[in-house]
């Protein structure tokens, strides 16, 4: 069988190997999905020549936390604080979606992440309200051809409604099925995840079920952690449990002590931050320090479309321009300047490719662009005045790109966005039924006789005293 080559011809390849560095004028060869070689020299190969001369090249972003389900209620949240989100997203929209708003939601949130450079999302999947709920969100992603980690949640879309799962057994064997039925397979684009019950809301014999079901299946664990203020975060009492490991990405972390920060670093826990999400919800300071007093990588979500945008450049400008705030605070106070900036651009760009491959286990494949791993490539530039020149790549990434820039999308070397456009995409007749189904779903929440979002007085406590007790 012959093989198929692509050839990048004459980039700025920003590899992100450390042994590799930067490359101007460079061509990165791709035979077979693989990136087969990486030269500052020309390569006389057999093979399609993509010329990407005066375009940056690096490797696809990943994505670490991401509810693609809620796409099509993009920007619902705008002005809602955590508890409203809860309430109105977990308590209220949640409930009215059907499968087929699961699907699109999946689908059309899967192809906005790649129109921007995202090739790999983990999904945390929170709306599988019945088996048909988790069938569509996983034909999404794969009907999209993004790789992604497909975190199957067992949570119950409204406590105060009779459950599809009246057990947590339930949860648990569909989870069995879910994983023999679509991941069987070790070579696809799409790997199993599980994404726990909310740890500090949920009786520990429930936490523990979760982590053992994930483990027999070797799943990627991912939990939300330290959310909320107030509320017990309960590290000390997982790790006691023998709950906590690397196999976990948590995610948020806002409200840790420093004790909580020691007990995830020795378990070598993985992070994930939303700061959009996190800055503008109330949420707390985004926690970069706190990571690197403890040793661990910073990884970058977009976390809900709900509320903001689908792209990691945004992602990594709030990240980084707030811990650069956050690292001068002090000396600003005290009337003195800085003599330099704490954290680079390029350092910044680590925590969405190489630092988030090591957290979803896909390092040997993923987050670099190293001979050998996976062709997941993006190419920035185009005809946009903010494009050239290219006098500090990483920060032309990081501070002058937003998704139309992104050219080229490659996946395990094939091109789904080329030219500046999604490949085999109708996106206007997606758009129109996005429309459709966030029509749908609001008619079905007003006609239960809700409003959104629905946070009654003192909603916090309130959430405290209908929290499930699973069994």
């Amino acid at each position: 069988m012959s093989s198929q080559r692509t050839l990048l011809r004459g980039g700025t390849v920003l590899t992100m190997d450390p042994r590799l560095e930067s490359l101007p004028g460079a061509d990165v060869l791709i035979e077979d999905g693989t990136v087969r070689a990486v030269s500052a020299e020309p390569l006389a190969v057999d093979a399609e020549i993509v010329d990407v001369s005066g375009h940056i090249v690096m490797p696809g972003m990943i994505d670490t936390h991401r509810h693609t389900w809620q796409t099509q209620m993009r920007a619902l949240c705008t002005d809602w604080t955590l508890i409203d989100y809860i309430f109105g997203i977990r308590l209220g929209v949640s409930p009215a979606y059907l499968p087929q708003d699961v699907y699109l939601g999946n689908r059309l949130g899967a192809l906005d992440a790649l129109n921007a450079g995202v090739t790999t999302l983990l999904d945390f999947s929170h709306c599988n309200n019945t088996p048909e709920h988790a069938d569509a969100a996983i034909t999404g992603l794969r009907d999209a051809g993004l790789r992604a980690v497909f975190g199957y949640g067992f949570f119950e879309s409204n406590p105060a409604a009779p459950p599809h799962f009246s057990t947590h057994a339930q949860r648990r064997a569909d989870l069995s099925r879910v994983a023999d039925s679509w991941f069987s397979g070790k070579d696809g684009l799409l790997t199993l995840g599980v994404a726990l019950t909310e740890p500090e809301m949920t009786p520990l014999e429930t936490v523990r079920a979760e982590v053992s079901a994930a483990r027999e299946y070797g799943a990627l664990i991912v939990t939300h952690t330290g959310c909320v203020w107030g509320a017990p975060t309960r590290v000390a009492e997982f790790e006691a449990a023998g709950l906590l490991g690397p196999d976990q990405v948590h995610v948020h972390c806002n409200t840790l002590s420093e004790d909580d920060w020691k007990i995830l670093a020795r378990n070598g826990a993985k992070v994930s931050i939303s700061p959009e999400t996190e800055l503008n919800m109330g949420m707390g300071q985004p926690v970069f320090g706190a990571l690197k007093r403890h040793g661990i990588k910073p990884t970058l979500s977009c976390d809900v479309i709900s509320l903001n945008s689908g792209d990691l450049f945004s992602q990594a400008r709030f990240g980084l321009g707030f811990q650069r705030w956050a690292d001068t605070r002090t000396l600003n106070q005290e009337g003195v300047n800085p003599e330099q900036v704490t954290v680079s651009a390029h350092e910044a760009l680590e925590w969405t490719t190489v630092n988030a491959a090591e957290a979803v286990g896909m390092a040997d494949r993923i987050g670099t662009l190293t001979p050998g791993k996976q062709a997941d490539i993006i190419v920035i530039g185009g005809p946009g005045a903010s494009q050239r020149p290219h006098l500090d790549p990483a920060g032309t990434v990081l501070f002058q790109t937003t998704p139309h820039d992104v050219r080229h999308v490659l996946v395990a070397g094939r091109f789904v966005k080329r030219d500046g456009a999604l490949v085999g995409v109708d996106m206007p007749r997606l758009l129109d039924e996005a429309d459709t189904s966030a029509t749908g779903v609001l008619r079905r929440i007003s006609g239960a006789g809700r409003a959104l979002p629905g946070t009654p007085p003192g909603g916090w406590a309130s959430l405290q005293a209908r929290a499930p007790h699973q069994g």
